[in-house]
């Protein structure tokens, strides 16, 4: 059934079933951002980077059992940061949550990180500690966009180098149509530019040589020998979240559907040094038609990659 109504921004904490919660350290410039989900979620993923660092995505593929997933942590740290998952599965383990295998609950947790590593402390990373303390936060459900959670280290535009780079962020957006809600949760760590998907404005980025304005990251690109070793650190990670109801097989083309944002927000994008992930979660029982909740998805999913920028 197609949702019909005015499209109005809402907040974040609106949606139920869904709690977000972070956790950082300010000096080390990195973090977490738990998603959590009180009464499971329908879970899809759409990879399209080349170097993703991530934990149980295939939890997201239709082919594996349809058990529901408990929480999605986004996370600083590279792959080191994959440690973070372990404190968010003793949270949910603690408080009763998780699938039953007769002997344990086991919860089910997928995460996926952002390399971080070159504009903080590198010997820094989230662990499992910081994972409990961002399911803790999450119990105020009091989500900001910013720099916060795992956007602390987030930046942008990096193909010259960290000096020549640009701050990003968290960034959360809302929207309801009809009975319909949707969500964005996204942390913005790219290699390429940022452009605004309302005017195509670049608004992140590349900067000059002379700091005045930004360079063309795609310009400088083409300019590039053939080494494979001239840039990393990079991956854009995220999640959209709807009260829709869907199988986790249309979870899975919603989420391929979103990446579209990343194509008009981000250039260039999803190249070997990124890792970008997209994770799609229907956490309602709201019929609603899977065209429409994908082209919402992606739209707010726009307006959440301009919030990664603008809110820092």
């Amino acid at each position: 059934m197609q949702q019909t109504g005015e499209l109005k921004e809402i907040s974040v904490r609106d949606l139920t079933g869904l709690r977000i919660g972070n956790a950082q350290d300010d000096q080390a410039k990195t973090g977490v951002t738990v998603l959590l989900f009180d009464k499971g979620a329908k879970v899809g993923v759409d990879v399209s980077g080349g170097g993703p660092a991530s934990r149980e995505t295939h939890l997201a593929d239709p082919t594996t059992a349809d058990n529901p997933i408990n929480a999605i942590v986004l996370a600083g740290g590279s792959a080191y940061g994959l440690a973070a998952a372990d404190g968010v599965m003793r949270y949910l383990e603690e408080h009763g949550i998780g699938y039953d295998t007769g002997y344990a609950r086991v919860p089910l947790v997928c995460q996926s990180c952002i390399y971080d590593l070159g504009f903080g402390s590198a010997s820094v990373r989230p662990d499992a500690a910081m994972g409990y303390e961002a399911c803790e936060d999450a119990k105020a459900n009091h989500p900001r966009s910013g720099n916060t959670g795992a956007g602390c280290g987030a930046t942008v535009g990096k193909l010259c180098g960290m000096e020549r780079a640009s701050k990003s962020g968290l960034g959360i957006y809302a929207v309801r149509l009809g009975r319909l809600e949707m969500a964005a949760v996204v942390v913005v760590n790219a290699l390429g530019d940022i452009f605004d998907p309302e005017n195509g404005k670049k608004i992140a980025g590349l900067r000059s040589e002379d700091g005045s304005g930004f360079a063309d990251t795609r310009e400088e690109l083409y300019k590039l020998s053939k080494r494979s070793d001239m840039f990393t650190g990079n991956t854009t990670i995220g999640a959209v979240i709807t009260n829709g109801k869907f199988s986790k097989a249309e979870m899975n083309k919603i989420a391929s559907m979103t990446r579209n944002a990343y194509a008009r927000c981000i250039n260039p994008v999803g190249t070997l040094a990124d890792g970008d992930t997209i994770y799609a979660a229907s956490v309602g029982d709201v019929e609603a038609d899977i065209n429409v909740a994908g082209t919402l998805a992606a739209q707010v999913m726009e307006r959440a990659i301009a919030n990664a920028i603008h809110a820092v």
